[in-house]
């Protein structure tokens, strides 16, 4: 499905929205009144000059002063694996993004993140998954690294790996692996302006609830992550 008639399902009302470089920066009118949107569509490889145009969009919301939600659109391969940005350290600009789309959630502004097609590693880590809420569509690709890569960096055995995704959701990627996490709160299938305006009203009721991260409780109800709240409550208490 196209970014254009997704956008369009979701947004009926006075939507608009400007691409340029793989960055998409808009708005819509909701029943909540308006909401900004701001991401990365066409699978975007996020290099220096697109995170810090986030960065600077996410800034200039929050210094309006009117705590406004934010609609994150997750649309990228990763990283930019160019050695130019490696050696602009990209991993320091995604830190400084990932900082400011916190700096938006303890300002309490209601915002989520919508993975509209592929949404992988680092690209995902620095605004999407900071994101009070995650939502995706069927259709979308969510991984951190394919089993190919993390066999090459962890040592393990490919078939090892394989295995493994078998039976745990933290080896195998996909939306619904994602899901079971805690990644991902809700796979969109049937789409309407209803969404995002209900995750909004949710949040703008309840907004100290989403000050904490309680994914891991969650993947625990969805039997995604089998031992982490026993290794978290281990560490905790030693």
């Amino acid at each position: 499905m196209q970014t254009q008639t997704i956008l369009a399902e979701l947004f009926p009302n006075e939507l608009e929205y400007q691409i340029d470089n793989w960055v998409i920066r808009g708005s819509a009118k909701t029943k909540i009144g308006k909401v900004e949107i701001i991401g990365t569509v066409d699978s975007a490889a996020i290099n220096q000059a697109i995170a810090i145009r986030l960065a600077n969009e996410v800034l200039d919301v929050i210094a309006q002063g009117k705590k406004t939600p934010i609609v994150f659109i997750v649309d990228t391969q990763g990283q930019d694996s160019s050695r130019a940005d490696e050696l602009l350290c990209l991993n320091r600009t995604f830190a400084h993004l990932a900082a400011c789309v916190d700096l938006l959630r303890r300002s309490e502004h209601p915002n989520l993140a919508i993975i509209l097609g592929e949404a992988v590693s680092g690209g995902f880590l620095s605004y999407g998954l900071m994101a009070n809420q995650i939502f995706a569509l069927q259709s979308s690709q969510v991984k951190v690294m394919d089993l190919n890569a993390m066999s090459r960096v962890t040592k393990i055995p490919l078939d090892k790996l394989q295995s493994l995704s078998k039976t745990s959701a933290i080896f195998a990627p996909g939306v619904e692996n994602f899901y079971k996490m805690g990644a991902v709160d809700e796979i969109w299938v049937n789409l309407d302006e209803q969404l995002v305006e209900n995750a909004i009203e949710s949040q703008q009721t309840h907004i100290q609830d989403f000050l904490t991260d309680n994914r891991r409780q969650v993947a625990k109800e969805r039997e995604g992550r089998l031992l982490c709240n026993e290794v978290v409550d281990k560490v905790l208490s030693a």
